[in-house]
């Protein structure tokens, strides 16, 4: 049989789709994205079967819808890679382990912070990826967003290629809630900070406008729906990280069994609202290294010598002090704009002090 026909609006492209279509975020999972049968999805045909870890409906929707599968893959690096990126200079740096299907250890084993962010920021990553991917035209089963909300402003009228990112949200939910299912506090966890993830990407949805006449005029400017540049979603998510909402887990006793559910913990404090994070189990201090935790430690890391922050070598090194040694670094230097069009630079060496945890 060839592929279903997805229909428009966006909303009906996987309302006919069985749901669990696409696992959560369980440690085969992830790692998919990482797999090298995924680093190279755009130069060579990617095999299903090839996949570890998906169950029979995953295949088929693989199979049937084989054009999404990149941006799905693609979208979960890049939150990887915010990850990284936010937590650079922070005891846990959001490290991956490349052979093993538990691609960042046993760090999201427990309901902590750090589970909390790599949620919701790989859920908005592949709400991200996807959403770019079709406006890209990229796929033949989605495109722009033709669904326009509300009239053109003054002076400006619509054009360009919106981002459908209700589409884009739809396909992570279905990527990232499909193994929630769960009555446990974990799962209610899970699907709270991967909404959240998501709902960030809704909400910064902003118009991008072009202007168009003799020498920029702009006698006539066109505005489309763009989203932001992801790292405005990983800095959101990060202050989001920051300010977590701790809670405790409820038990209930349900007509289908026992159903945990999750509270705040402090009833002073206002309780999360969806775009917070919520967690309920205290992160270890990855001080040093303990496989049981997942920590790497924070020996040999660099550290900021300046810096009264996390990131200082007070901090960062757990009091155990640091290291300092210098390094030579070659840079481009003396740079000249020659007319035209050109630029010219010579080489300096340049020595840097380095300091690292001991």
């Amino acid at each position: 049989m060839g592929r279903p026909a997805l229909s428009c609006p966006c909303r009906r492209y996987l309302a006919n789709r069985p749901r669990s279509v696409l696992s959560a975020m369980d440690k085969a999972s992830w790692s998919l994205a990482l797999g090298q049968q995924y680093t190279s999805l755009g130069s060579q045909p990617l095999l299903c079967g090839s996949i570890p870890g998906l169950v029979p409906k995953q295949l088929r929707f693989c199979r049937n819808y084989i054009e999404i599968m990149p941006s799905v893959a693609e979208g979960v690096k890049l939150g990887i890679q915010e990850c990284q990126h936010q937590f650079r200079g922070r005891r846990w740096n959001c490290t991956t382990i490349d052979d093993s299907l538990a691609i960042f250890g046993p760090v999201l084993d427990k309901a902590t912070r750090e589970s909390a962010f790599v949620h919701a920021i790989a859920s908005a990553g592949v709400a991200f990826a996807v959403t770019r991917s079709c406006a890209e035209g990229t796929s033949t089963i989605c495109g722009c967003d033709s669904h326009h909300k509300g009239p053109p402003g003054d002076g400006w009228k619509w054009g360009g290629c919106s981002e459908d990112a209700d589409f884009g949200v739809l396909v992570s939910r279905e990527f990232a809630d499909a193994r929630e299912n769960r009555p446990d506090a974990r799962s209610a966890m899970n699907k709270h900070n991967n909404e959240a993830g998501r709902t960030t990407i809704l909400d910064h949805m902003h118009l991008k406008c072009k202007c168009h006449g003799l020498s920029g005029s702009c006698e006539v400017k066109t505005c489309w729906w763009a989203q932001p540049d992801f790292r405005a979603i990983g800095d959101f998510l990060k202050d989001k990280y920051d300010s977590a909402s701790e809670m405790v887990v409820e038990k209930h006793r349900e007509s289908r069994g026992w159903v945990e559910t999750l509270r705040a913990k402090y009833a002073l404090f206002k309780p999360p609202t969806e775009r917070d994070l919520v967690y309920y189990e205290n992160s270890p201090n990855f001080c040093e290294p303990n496989p049981e935790t997942g920590s790497f430690g924070t020996r040999d890391r660099t550290c900021n010598v300046t810096s009264h922050g996390i990131d200082g070598c007070d901090l960062l090194c757990c009091g155990r002090g640091h290291n300092t040694r210098t390094e030579k670094r070659k840079e481009k230097c003396h740079c000249i704009f020659h007319w035209c069009c050109y630029v010219s630079c010579q080489e300096c060496i340049r020595i840097y002090d380095v300091h690292t945890c001991k």
